[in-house]
């Protein structure tokens, strides 16, 4: 890389409900929530610096509320910081959702971040009574909304989509001067450019293909924020993708790709796309694939030439639990990330 920076690492979660458990579907939910903030302390313990809650509102996954859970986990953390991955802005409301992160901040003393975005999913918007035709009008509106209150304590400001307020204060205010918003894309254009339109760090979410193909986008958001006189220092770039370390790059493949594929398959079914293969799993994990699956080694060299490949990235944050895989393997992953993938990276970014 042409310069010294610190890659942050983490990990993004949905929440699924665990693979071992034989109890009623209650009794499920509530172990599973036990594991996984098992696994945010155990993230904090091993030196991770930052967990990420999704959101989502359907069955399988239990993080139609994140915030609440993130609080929990500030209750059992010390150092790690705590963010959505995503909110889904366009089916909240912007006033709330600061309230909600705000409070979070003080819970956990300055270490709340929020990633906002539009959603892969849309059972939010009939669930909130929204109309999906809204899409993209419902989230610039709302981010819109949602800088403002985070920059002015008392605002004044109307819209097409929520009721106008009128020199009205909110609060709570956060414990951070500025809690960091950053802005979760696809592959749309226009979102990479908003993002540096508006000066927020970037979160890409690369979940297939090969991610060097992501240059461009990039580029265009570094290029939009140049052109809107905002420090390039501001303009950090963070990537989620599906990831998965083990002792052995072969076990960490064997492990994860049966969850994935049923979850990729059933998803798939609703979007019209075929089964996964494992043909095309073992593409993903090669060289220029995005997965980052392997043994220590082999996912602190692919970060880096992900990170070259990119023009230097901030943040990587490994997607794995949605590989069905068991809280011990899931654990033991985390303790090769903070002990092994962590050093391994900073000495080589």
């Amino acid at each position: 890389m042409n310069q010294k920076r610190k890659i942050e690492i983490g990990i993004d979660s949905f929440a699924a409900v665990g693979p071992d458990q034989t109890e009623n579907q209650q009794a499920a939910s509530a172990h599973s929530i036990r594991l996984l903030l098992d696994r945010m302390q155990a993230a904090d313990e091993a030196g991770l610096e930052v967990f990420g809650i999704g959101e989502h509102h359907r069955k399988e996954f239990l993080d139609s509320a994140p915030v609440v859970i993130l609080a929990a986990a500030a209750a059992r953390t010390k150092k790690i910081r705590l963010t959505s991955a995503v909110t889904v802005l366009s089916a909240a409301d912007p006033v709330r959702v600061f309230q909600e992160f705000a409070t979070l901040d003080l819970v956990s003393e300055g270490r709340a971040e929020l990633v906002v975005g539009r959603g892969s999913f849309s059972e939010s918007f009939p669930l909130f009574g929204l109309d999906f035709k809204d899409y993209d009008s419902l989230f610039a509106e709302k981010l819109e909304l949602l800088l403002k209150i985070r920059e002015h304590e008392t605002i004044t400001w109307s819209g097409q989509f929520r009721p106008a307020l009128q020199e009205q204060s909110i609060y709570p205010r956060p414990f951070q001067k500025e809690i960091p918003i950053w802005l979760g894309v696809g592959g749309t254009p226009e979102s990479f450019a908003r993002a540096g339109f508006l000066g927020l760090p970037l979160m890409v979410a690369v979940i297939g293909g090969e991610t060097h193909r992501f240059r461009p986008l990039i580029d265009l958001y570094r290029r939009a924020g140049a052109q809107a006189g905002h420090d390039p220092k501001k303009l950090k770039v963070g990537l989620h993708s599906f990831g998965y370390v083990a002792n052995s790059t072969e076990q960490a493949k064997n492990e994860f790709f049966p969850g994935y594929a049923q979850m990729m398959t059933r998803i798939g079914r609703e979007r019209g796309w075929a089964p996964v293969t494992r043909e095309q799993f073992e593409y993903q994990t090669m060289e220029r694939g995005a997965y980052i699956i392997g043994d220590p080694q082999e996912v602190a060299e692919k970060i880096i030439r992900h990170s070259e490949a990119l023009g230097g990235i901030d943040r990587l944050t490994f997607q794995m639990d949605t590989g069905n895989l068991p809280h011990e393997k899931l654990m033991k992953s985390i303790e090769l990330i903070g002990s092994q993938v962590i050093p391994l990276v900073d000495r080589m970014s």
